[in-house]
């Protein structure tokens, strides 16, 4: 029978679910040594070094999703934008993963710290139009067909959407370590010690719904019930 387009991009997009939730939960283990007080600074600095070093491949698996997705949304018949329209998802992709990994790469500096912030600027803006083109499809009014069976992709562009939320938070809760640990490593500070607690602890409670969500987006693509 051969090996099929759809057939590798259902293995593509296996593989970045399996990095986006497997990364998720590396850094939300290793979160417990970045803010143990009881360890050594360099040691605690060391974890956090590590959870970015994990929560790079999260964040490569998220944003790979969108084109996966879209694109085969395409094959299946529920998207009905390809050609053209793909191509230019697929290199806005690849142009927002240079971005995250630049800034990962630079991530102990300022540059790394404006990077980051334009890669939540692109969040930003495509939140919202997954949201609204999620909603508007599910009502009938497109841009994705939501006739019988078909709703389960709209669902979970949606759910897509709602989990890039929570990720942004996440990203700006690591975005705050690294100014913490910027102070921290000039001498013990009660106050930031205190502050990257509450950060961490908010960000763990959130983590369980992220996980909820992960989910929900791989049961609708895997049973397409709607």
């Amino acid at each position: 029978m051969g090996i099929t387009e759809l057939a590798v991009l259902r293995w593509v997009h296996i593989v970045a679910m399996v990095y986006w939730l497997g990364g998720e939960w590396g850094v939300f283990q290793t979160s417990y040594n970045v803010v143990n007080r009881k360890l050594p600074m360099d040691e605690r600095r060391r974890h956090m070094e590590t959870a970015y070093r994990i929560d790079i491949l999260a964040r490569t698996g998220i944003i790979l999703l969108l084109p996966l997705g879209m694109h085969m949304g395409h094959l299946w018949g529920v998207q009905p934008y390809g050609g053209a329209f793909l191509v230019a998802m697929w290199l806005f992709v690849a142009g927002w993963l240079g971005l995250c990994w630049a800034a990962f790469i630079y991530r102990e500096t300022d540059r790394g710290v404006k990077l980051t912030v334009w890669d939540e600027r692109i969040r930003f803006v495509l939140i919202p139009a997954l949201m609204i083109a999620a909603i508007a499809s599910l009502f009938g009014k497109g841009p994705f067909n939501a006739g019988e069976m078909q709703k389960w992709f709209s669902l979970k562009i949606f759910l897509y959407s709602v989990a890039l939320v929570i990720g942004l938070k996440l990203r700006f809760i690591m975005r705050e370590w690294t100014g913490m640990f910027r102070v921290l490593a000039q001498g013990p500070n009660e106050e930031v010690e205190n502050r990257l607690e509450k950060s961490i602890r908010f960000g763990r409670s959130i983590a369980y719904v992220y996980w909820i969500v992960i989910g929900s987006v791989a049961f609708l693509g895997a049973t397409k019930f709607v």
